[in-house]
């Protein structure tokens, strides 16, 4: 174990240069050497070459105790400008050691602080949405059935004058709570939540495209890993969005939908032959995506594909950090 382990910098350098000065001390003490009262040349000589070897090996020992602190300098500037936060290496022994141990544990800290105020921060979204779901359901969707039966009642026999009208009302108020009930389901996903993922995104694609003339083509690994509920929410969310474009924008007449295990990876794919995305598309949508992948450490991607349409792959690392 070193003498100096425990101490400061301040300290260490300061016994380099007190072992120093002693040794030199010692050496003028010891030698032969002398100094007249009036100095010739030799003396002067002798005395400015002691002084350089003196400040020699000053800056020897000082170099060696603070070059491991400056490959840590230089370490930390550049995790600063890394996303993730990398760790540094350990640039030696001592005190730098000791400081690169204190860095990587306060950088396992900030992660782990961000990761858990990612989960709170999805957990209170998907709060938000359960309870405008429940109200357009108890409120808005109430009062339209109210109307409704209403509509019902006032349009019995004797009454075919005002049967037309009464009827294109009805059909628009049912239009109305068909797409209160589509927007409540798009809320809150409870197929998710009783049946799990891969039931989830079966009713997903079934909801989108049972109506119109899109080819729906799945392949959703029967074996996938147990996964945590923030990754399958995620998972749920990006495909969704996706599928969601797809339907609204892309004129596809072919969407595929795969989940997959590659490697350590969770792979999600949904891909289109339609329009394609923009070069320039930065729609809310797509920010939701990037910003949902980043809650649990994914990688997204979004672009064009090769032969026309869009694709979105989500990768989410099984190992989480």
């Amino acid at each position: 174990m070193s003498p100096t382990r425990g101490l400061s910098l301040s300290s260490r350098v300061i016994a380099s240069n007190g072992v120093l000065f002693l040794l030199g001390t010692a050496v003028l003490a010891f030698s032969p050497a002398t100094v007249s009262r009036q100095p010739v040349i030799s003396e002067l000589v002798v005395l400015l070459v002691g002084l350089g070897i003196m400040i020699v090996a000053n800056s020897l020992l000082v170099r060696v105790a603070l070059t491991p602190l400056d490959r840590l300098v230089t370490q930390l500037d550049q995790v600063r400008s890394n996303e993730p936060l990398a760790r540094v290496s350990d640039p030696g022994g001592g005190l730098a050691h000791r400081l690169s141990l204190a860095v990587n544990d306060l950088l396992d800290r900030i992660e782990a602080g961000q990761r858990q105020n990612a989960v709170s921060a999805l957990a209170a979204q998907e709060a938000e949405r359960s309870r405008i779901a429940q109200e357009l359901h108890d409120g808005v969707g109430q009062s339209l059935t109210a109307v409704l039966l209403e509509l019902g009642a006032i349009s019995g026999p004797g009454r075919a004058p005002a049967e037309p009208a009464l009827a294109r009302i009805r059909e628009g108020v049912r239009a109305s709570l068909d797409e209160v009930r589509s927007v409540a389901r798009h809320l809150r996903p409870h197929v998710l939540e009783d049946l799990g993922l891969r039931s989830a995104l079966a009713a997903l694609t079934n909801d989108l495209f049972t109506t119109g003339d899109v080819l729906v083509r799945r392949g959703i690994l029967p074996g996938l890993p147990a996964l945590p509920d923030d990754v399958e929410l995620v998972v749920f969310r990006v495909a969704q969005e996706a599928l969601t474009n797809v339907a609204r924008h892309a004129r596809a007449r072919t969407v595929e939908l795969a989940l997959s295990t590659v490697g350590e990876q969770l792979v999600l794919v949904v891909a289109d032959d339609g329009r394609g995305i923009p070069p320039d598309a930065a729609g809310t949508g797509l920010r939701g995506m990037h910003e949902r992948a980043a809650l649990i450490g994914a990688r997204l991607h979004v672009g064009r594909r090769d032969g026309g349409g869009t694709v979105v792959e989500l990768r989410v690392p099984l190992e989480r950090p």
